[in-house]
């Protein structure tokens, strides 16, 4: 994945801190509960500031899912659109989730809000999981596994991705030993080999026979 760009200007540090602080404020609270005055106040700027970089929360908030997943997407897709063997190029892309995820903790959070809170079909959501998903059909189609062609990419994908939300998020409440800190790097350590096992199982299970 190419690296982003570290800001430089002053203009580009303060847009940065926004769309930190932001990011942080919407996984805690969601879209309704955050204001831009909470944002300003946490970056030490005044409201206007934000305003004059953004036009309103709305188009703050789209811009921090499209900064959010396009670094989530771009390394998953890199991987499994490189040369190699299925399951070795899902190996990379589970890490390359995983990475992401450690370096930008509220990425899960702010995931699953935006599915469950979003208005009109989450369509900042869907432009970049659509291209996604379709990668993830082609890659599926021209595998050496003999049973990846028959699964369904979507649910596929949303399998694996869904368990790795689910731990990250909720499961630290319904087992209180694992601990607050889900994203310690021993305990995404063992999120990734656990998605890996759970990757493979299911590239490698024959699909049910329908019943009649």
């Amino acid at each position: 994945m190419t690296p982003v760009p570290r800001a430089t200007t002053k203009a580009e540090r303060t847009r940065a801190a926004i769309l930190e602080t932001a990011e942080a404020l919407f996984a805690e609270r969601g879209f309704e509960a955050t204001r831009l005055e909470d944002v300003a106040e946490r970056v030490g700027i005044r409201r206007a500031s934000i305003v004059y970089y953004f036009r309103d929360k709305r188009e703050l908030y789209e811009a921090v899912l499209h900064d959010l997943f396009s670094e989530l997407l771009a390394g998953v897709e890199a991987a499994l659109d490189a040369p190699g063997p299925l399951l070795e190029r899902v190996d990379r892309a589970i890490e390359a989730w995983v990475d992401t995820i450690g370096r930008r903790p509220a990425l899960p959070r702010l995931l699953l809000r935006e599915v469950l809170d979003a208005r009109g079909g989450a369509p900042v959501l869907r432009a970049h999981t659509e291209p996604f998903f379709a990668l993830v059909r082609r890659v599926l189609a021209r595998s050496e596994q003999p049973l990846a062609a028959e699964l369904d990419a979507a649910r596929v994908a949303s399998a694996i991705a869904g368990a790795s939300l689910f731990q990250l998020t909720a499961l630290p409440a319904f087992v209180p030993e694992l601990g607050a800190d889900a994203f310690a790097p021993e305990r995404l350590a063992e999120h990734r080999r656990q998605l890996l096992r759970l990757a493979h199982r299911l590239l490698r299970t024959p699909r049910p026979a329908e019943r009649t």
